[in-house]
């Protein structure tokens, strides 16, 4: 007899990061390589908070804090919460694994979009729940075809805002008329890992304000953006005590590491660096907008550090051709792609990369 795994995941498809530079070094010989694929910060860390990962040194053979006791009262005196509405995970992704494991059973159905973050799917259909899926409007969340997918079987909804990978977002008064509308025992997982990045007065910048209102909503926040702290895997979840309360029941211990703790304190104390990050990313958004609009080159209007846009052509054929001149982006699907915003010297190179070959000769 031979072994036998769970069926809820045999269709699943194991999560494409961005390529890694050194794979492409290698694949086609080359000594640089820029990465716009994965939506990194292209100014790196803090200093702040490379500085107090090298303070932690001495102490790599010790366990992390498990209940993450420090991070969690900054973040709470910052954003003025209880510290029991607050719990660190390794990046969203863990969370996102948390909570489909805390709510999610065998039949329940799960409302998402068909073209945002794609963890939210998997996840659905790790717990065997059954994806409902909403297609996107003018590749934008569309809140009003939600609303008519929920029935008695709804457990639970995802929501990215601004979405990734289309940069699009929905307003402050979409969102409330949405949630006055989902039944309060349907969950409601609100991810704003893009949040940072946001120009538009219509965006629910004080999300927070949220929770005192709406008992079933979870907010999504990571380090892994503007903050510049992919690598070490930190974020956090805002939430109701009585519902964090409950994922930490299955959370495991010290999932948090001990760099990501101490540089996540040190990194929400540099406002210099968070303004700096916003104003690259605003200079870099605008002269791409420009570029592209040159080049006759679709885009959907991003709030974020991404732009998603339509070369015409098949997005993996352009992957590749990008590739071989030292230039990582993400393919998506048919022929669009997208690009994360990086410093205006990578950019410029991206553009000129990207007419190169999108109009060889010189030919429009």
């Amino acid at each position: 007899m031979s072994v036998q795994y769970r069926p809820q995941i045999k269709d699943l498809v194991p999560y494409k990061p961005g390529k890694p530079i050194e794979d492409v070094k290698r694949k086609y010989e080359l000594t640089e390589v820029i990465k716009l694929a994965s939506n990194e910060n292209p100014l790196g860390a803090s200093p702040k908070a490379q500085k107090a990962i090298m303070s932690i040194l001495n102490n790599l053979n010790l366990y992390p804090d498990g209940n993450c006791t420090d991070l969690r009262a900054v973040i709470a005196k910052k954003l003025s919460l209880s510290i029991n509405q607050i719990l660190p995970s390794s990046g969203s992704d863990e969370m996102i694994d948390q909570i489909a494991k805390t709510f999610l059973n065998d039949g329940d159905e799960v409302i998402l979009a068909d073209v945002t973050f794609p963890r939210y799917l998997t996840t659905t259909k790790m717990m065997g729940a059954v994806p409902v899926i909403v297609p996107l409007n003018n590749f934008t969340y569309d809140l009003v075809a939600m609303k008519k997918a929920i029935t008695t079987k709804t457990r639970l909804i995802w929501l990215c805002n601004p979405n990734n990978p289309t940069g699009t977002m929905f307003t402050e008064k979409m969102l409330i008329d949405f949630l006055d509308f989902v039944p309060k025992n349907v969950v409601v997982v609100y991810d704003e890992a893009y949040n940072e990045y946001v120009t538009r007065d219509d965006f629910p910048k004080d999300s927070i304000k949220l929770l005192d209102t709406y008992p079933n909503i979870l907010i999504l926040r990571t380090f892994s953006k503007i903050y510049g702290l992919a690598a070490l895997r930190v974020g956090y979840t805002l939430a109701s005590e009585g519902i964090l309360a409950n994922i930490n029941r299955i959370r495991g211990p010290f999932n948090v590491n001990t760099a990501a703790q101490v540089a996540a304190i040190a990194a929400l104390s540099d406002d210099d660096f968070l303004k700096k990050s916003f104003d690259v990313n605003l200079e870099g958004k605008e002269y791409l907008y420009s570029a592209f609009k040159k080049l006759g080159i679709w885009y959907a209007p991003s709030e974020t550090n991404h732009i998603f846009i339509d070369v015409k052509k098949d997005c993996q054929k352009v992957f590749e051709s990008l590739q071989r001149k030292g230039m990582i982006i993400r393919p998506m699907y048919k022929t669009y792609i997208r690009v994360s915003i990086g410093t205006m010297e990578q950019n410029r190179l991206f553009i000129t990369t990207l007419s190169e070959i999108l109009h060889p000769c010189g030919k429009e």
